[in-house]
């Protein structure tokens, strides 16, 4: 990070000290200096930029400030190995992780050491399963006027000519870059009025036949020789030409060789904007390249009209142009030519229009060989759109009002890995069971926020997550996940589950299920016949009273995540087999808001716990067993205890209560319920 900020000042102090220079020297030279100084220097700072993983950002947590992170491509270990040695970081009842170390936040699985911003003023880091999110600290800006770009929240320099169609400045740019950008677009305002000013005295001298400084002192018309002899025409110009000095001579011919050199410099620099490094400013309005809408903007190879008012999708011809972003607009219809002109394009996102179904032409995305990524959230669909490219490997139709899949919709889509069809109106009665077998290379499907009562058949035997939340599901019968041996997350959340409608063969034979997430369902008891490989469980919302003895015995390696907070657990439902099977391996227990008088059996006994939830319940002692066992001198790995809102005496706990725990300050005590 300082070798790169370093590097950014060298860099603008030569580049500052070239223009002192270049006061020196001729218009021409100057130009020609501008153009090379700008190719040598843009391919690197392009790359660096792309190598980026995030914007130079800061994350605090709640005991000790971090260094910004950058470039999460590479050295991820070495970056991110401060986030775990800080105590005091707390897990949320909003993670599930997927495969060992993930995170699910918002309902996306995390990989851990991943790092995303889930609002434009907070960034997430997924560590080893828990989810640690800070708010972003801002640079202080040391220019007069500053202004917060739509969905920043950090306030950058105003600067109107970041703002036009044709720059290809990234939103978020590092300050030495802003200041290089600004002076480079001064230096080349001040070229373009030098040489408009040539042109004109160019045209004035042609206009009134201004004499040379030699020529002074003869007749302006004079059409005699020295000699009396008549001037043929032509003459008086070669007889000029012969009177040169012949060292001026070589240097006029060498410049005229510069400028057309630099001619071609221009027609490769300036003739297709495309080509430009995203880094640094194109010098004028790129030719043959229609303008864009009012409103939109063009960064790298990305023409973002963003709430730009349109109602229809703009005529566009730039090959070049990968990626479309037309949100929140008015957009209702996608004739068959909308996308002619943007043959290349791998990401389109059409989300928040008034699209409509019967509005998209049967062939409006069939030209688009190279698609990948399709986004048509919020709109009016009631059926997927027809020919979609074989090369999607993303589609998200969330928020819309889909009624029917049929067997054909999602043909030829054989590349598709994420498939996102949220809040319609699908059920098992308009999905057809052969919907989904064209996708062989599907892993993540969400279909939450829909009217399924049982889960949907035909699941790919390539999928490995499935969301199936806020849906009306009752039942998990023997036959609903036979074919889908690689599943890893289930998140059947906001359904009305009961456990003896969950099938005892139903899924406890999958090797690679690992996350299950049975929150806000009807459950009384925890499900029995839990798969073997099961780490985490959520069981956060259910009626919840009784933990059966052994009901985690058969797992393996044994279950990490036990979530059971908002139940009506009560001491009687718990006792010391309990955990059978998890005491090894158990590392977050939540049982609070609860019922619980005491503290529950087996705690003790659980050697990896690092997180114990007991608050919110109706605890009114603590004896000095029940958390440390004095017959042995290992330290305990809780790392944060909570026991607030109870019923507990704190000037009556024993002082050998909590003697095995390293930190005191990891225990929460206050505050205390009062009777």
């Amino acid at each position: 990070m300082r070798f790169s900020s370093l590097y950014c000042f060298l860099l603008l102090l030569v580049i500052q000290t070239d223009f002192g220079q270049n006061e020196e020297t001729s218009r021409k030279e100057r130009r020609k200096m501008y153009y090379r100084r700008q190719r040598k220097s843009s391919s690197p700072i392009h790359r660096s930029s792309r190598q980026l993983g995030i914007q130079q950002m800061r994350i605090v947590t709640p005991a000790a400030t971090l260094p910004p992170m950058v470039n999460l491509d590479y050295s991820t270990e070495e970056k991110f190995e401060s986030f775990l040695r800080f105590p005091g970081v707390e897990s949320s009842y909003n993670v599930l992780p997927g495969k060992k170390g993930h995170c699910l936040a918002n309902g996306m699985t995390m990989y851990n050491k991943a790092v995303w911003s889930p609002e434009p003023c907070t960034i997430c880091l997924c560590s080893n399963g828990r989810v640690l999110c800070d708010e972003t600290k801002c640079h202080p800006q040391m220019c007069p006027q500053t202004v917060t770009p739509e969905g920043e929240c950090c306030p950058a320099c105003s600067d109107t000519e970041q703002r036009e169609p044709t720059s290809l400045l990234h939103k978020q740019q590092p300050s030495p870059w802003v200041e290089m950008h600004q002076a480079l677009r001064k230096e080349e305002l001040q070229f373009e009025e030098e040489e408009e000013e040539i042109k004109q005295d160019e045209d004035r001298e042609q206009k009134e036949k201004i004499p040379r400084p030699g020529d002074w002192g003869r007749p302006p018309n004079e059409g005699q020789s020295r000699e009396g002899g008549e001037q043929r025409p032509g003459e008086e110009g070669r007889q000029a030409h012969q009177h040169r000095n012949p060292a001026r001579e070589n240097e006029d011919e060498d410049e005229d060789e510069d400028e057309d050199e630099d001619e071609d410099d221009d027609d490769a620099v300036r003739g297709d904007m495309f080509r430009m490094p995203s880094q640094l400013p194109i010098p004028a309005t790129p030719r043959g390249i229609p303008p864009l809408p009012s409103r939109c903007s063009l960064s790298y190879k990305t023409i973002s009209c963003i709430s730009a008012d349109l109602t229809q999708i703009p005529p566009l011809t730039a090959p070049e142009i990968t990626s479309l972003e037309l949100i929140g607009n008015s957009i209702t219809s996608i004739p068959d030519e909308a996308f002619n002109g943007l043959p290349n394009l791998e990401r389109l996102d059409l989300s928040r229009n008034n699209i409509t179904s019967s509005g998209i032409g049967p062939k409006a995305f069939k030209l688009l060989k190279n698609l990948m990524r399709l986004n048509m959230d919020g709109n009016n669909l009631v059926a997927i759109p027809s020919e979609l490219p074989s090369t999607l490997e993303e589609l998200k139709i969330n928020e819309n009002n889909l009624q029917v899949i049929e067997e054909e919709s999602l043909s030829d889509l054989n590349q598709l890995v994420t498939l996102e069809l949220e809040g319609n109106s699908l059920s098992e009665t308009n999905v057809n069971s052969l919907a989904f077998k064209p996708l062989k290379s599907l892993s993540y499907l969400r279909l939450g926020r829909n009217k399924f009562r049982i889960i949907p058949q035909g699941l790919p035997a390539s999928i490995e997550e499935l969301y199936l939340e806020n849906n009306q599901i009752e039942e998990i019968t023997e036959i609903s996940f036979n074919h889908t041996r690689k599943i890893n997350v289930i998140v059947l959340r906001y359904n009305k589950i009961e456990e003896n409608r969950i099938a005892p063969l139903a899924w406890i034979n999958q090797e690679n299920l690992e996350s299950i997430d049975l929150s806000y369902n009807k459950l009384y008891h925890v499900p029995s016949y839990l798969p073997k490989s099961l780490l985490h469980l959520v069981l956060i919302g259910n009626q919840i009273e009784r933990i059966p003895g052994f009901v985690f015995g058969h797992m393996e390696p044994g279950l990490e995540y036990l979530y059971l907070s908002f139940n009506k657990l009560v001491d009687d439902g718990i006792d010391q087999v309990s955990f059978y099977g998890a005491y090894h391996s158990l590392r977050e227990l939540f049982l609070d808001h609860n019922e619980l008088k005491s503290i529950p059996p087996g705690v003790q006994e659980m050697k990896a716990l690092h997180f114990l939830r007991l608050n919110n319940n109706k605890i009114r002692n603590i004896l000095p067993e029940q958390i440390c066992n004095s017959a042995e001198d290992d330290d305990s790995t809780l790392e944060h205890l909570h026991l607030e809102n109870n019923y507990i005496k704190t000037r009556e706990i024993s002082s050998y209560a909590f003697s095995c725990i390293r930190s005191y300050s990891s225990v929460i005590l206050k505050p205390q319920n009062i009777k």
